[in-house]
């Protein structure tokens, strides 16, 4: 499931994109804009500095900017940095531990083809196909 956390994430990205003069944007505007709490989204910004989605600085003209170009951010990648894998079911998430039945999983194959076609649409979907020109 797409978070909360994930769905803002794009939302300040889109934001900051939409905004950007060349300076730091505060994060008071974005909430503002988007009629989000700011404490809340202190919390969405500080993991989106961390993973290197965004970068910001405090004080006086402080605020986010985008650490690329708008056509740079893959949607699915961000929504996973925030949220966690796409996988619709644990036995798909990279990493984890074969599951023992899925050489005889009748459903695996559903599984498989819903993970393909979201993974698929979230990373062929970018930052700037969200912009209105």
């Amino acid at each position: 499931m797409i978070t909360t956390k994930g769905r803002y994430a794009i939302r300040v990205l889109l934001d900051i994109a939409k905004h950007d003069e060349g300076a730091y944007i505060p994060l008071k505007d974005i909430a503002a804009r988007q009629n989000i709490s700011k404490k809340y989204l202190e919390i969405v910004v500080k993991d989106m500095v961390t993973a290197n989605l965004l970068q910001g600085i405090s004080g006086r003209g402080g605020g986010y900017k985008l650490c690329r170009k708008p056509e740079d951010y893959c949607l699915g990648e961000v929504i996973e940095i925030m949220d966690g894998p796409l996988a619709p079911v644990s036995c798909l998430v990279a990493n984890q531990e074969p599951c023992p039945r899925a050489d005889e999983c009748e459903t695996l194959p559903l599984w498989v083809e819903y993970d393909k076609l979201t993974h698929d649409y979230f990373y062929n979907k970018y930052l700037s196909d969200l912009i209105k020109k």
